[in-house]
């Protein structure tokens, strides 16, 4: 496994520890990291939907939770009643937690669960302050100052050659 050091850029940035631990995170590899297999699509420019295959778990068996920019979806399956003699079991039913950084501004809109997948909309919304606003621009710029600029220039009168 790779391992990086990220503490020559963390003495020279500021303000750039989350990004630090956010590359950290994702170069640690997780045994787990491919159960259970999803999704990531995006429906417009600041909708997304993240679709995860959970064939087996009921809605009472997930847990969808967002803290703090990371959006995690946990599974766990209940403990069944008769335990079954299986000669082959394929489809996996252990439990599971996948989580998902998330941007700034982007919050669940809401979720599904319909033929073993799990749908999860999210929505970016940009508050109001943060978005970029046209300024208007009234007019020529007042010649007052132009004209205090030229007499400072030329002086108070202009001499004519005699």
């Amino acid at each position: 496994m790779l391992s990086y050091d990220f503490s020559p850029l963390l003495r020279t940035a500021i303000g750039f520890e989350r990004l630090a631990r956010q590359a950290e995170a994702a170069a640690r590899s997780d045994a787990d990291a491919a159960y259970p297999p999803y999704n990531i699509e995006t429906a417009g420019e600041d909708h997304y939907r993240i679709t995860l295959a959970v064939a087996g778990f009921s809605s009472k068996e997930l847990d969808i939770e967002t803290q703090d920019n990371v959006l995690a979806v946990t599974g766990k399956k209940s403990e069944e009643e008769g335990s079954s003699n299986y000669l082959h079991k394929g489809i996996a039913s252990r439990g599971f937690t996948r989580r998902f950084s998330l941007a700034d501004h982007v919050r669940v809109t809401g979720a599904n669960l319909a033929d073993g997948l799990l749908t999860i909309d999210l929505v970016r919304e940009i508050p109001e302050a943060m978005k970029p606003r046209r300024i208007e621009i009234a007019g020529e710029a007042p010649t007052s100052l132009l004209a205090k600029a030229k007499k400072l220039i030329e002086g108070p009168g202009k001499k004519e050659a005699a």
